[in-house]
C-alpha cells in the first residue's frame, strides 16, 4: 500500500480501523529489521513499538495480536510477565521495571497508520 498514495518514507501497517478501540496488533519487521512492531489502541490514541522487552529483547506476544494484559489496561511480556504503560512504554513490574519499550512516532493519513520507513531499525 505504498506508492502513489503515501510517501515513499511511510510504511503502511494497516488501517485505523482495523485495531478497535482497546485492542493491539503485530506487524511484521520492515525490510532490513530483525524486530516486527505492534499498536495499541488506547483512548482514541494509537501507540506504536517494537516489539522487544527491553529485558533480553525477545518479542513481546507468543502469538498473534495477543499483547495486553486481560484488562486490556497495560501492555505484558508473555515470557516474563512485565507490565508497561500503554501511553509510554514505560515498565512498571516485573524484570525490566523502569526500563522503556521503544516508541515509534506514528500517524493516521486517510484512514491509514503509518509508521516511518526504516521504523525499528536499529541505529
Amino acid at each position: 500500500m505504498t506508492g502513489t498514495l503515501f510517501a515513499p518514507d511511510k510504511r503502511v501497517l494497516c488501517r485505523a480501523e482495523d485495531i478497535a478501540e482497546g485492542a493491539s496488533k503485530s506487524f511484521p519487521p520492515g525490510p532490513g529489521a530483525f524486530y516486527g512492531l505492534f499498536a495499541v489502541r488506547q483512548d482514541g490514541a494509537f501507540r506504536v513499538y517494537v516489539n522487544s522487552c527491553p529485558h533480553i529483547g525477545v518479542p513481546l506476544n507468543w502469538t498473534g495480536d495477543n499483547f495486553l494484559t486481560t484488562d486490556r489496561a497495560h501492555i505484558i511480556c508473555a515470557t516474563h510477565g512485565a507490565e508497561f504503560l500503554v501511553a509510554t512504554g514505560r515498565c512498571i513490574s516485573g524484570p525490566c521495571i523502569g526500563d522503556h519499550l521503544e516508541p515509534i512516532i506514528a500517524e493516521i493519513h486517510n484512514g491509514f497508520l503509518l509508521v516511518a520507513h526504516d521504523a525499528g531499525l536499529a541505529d
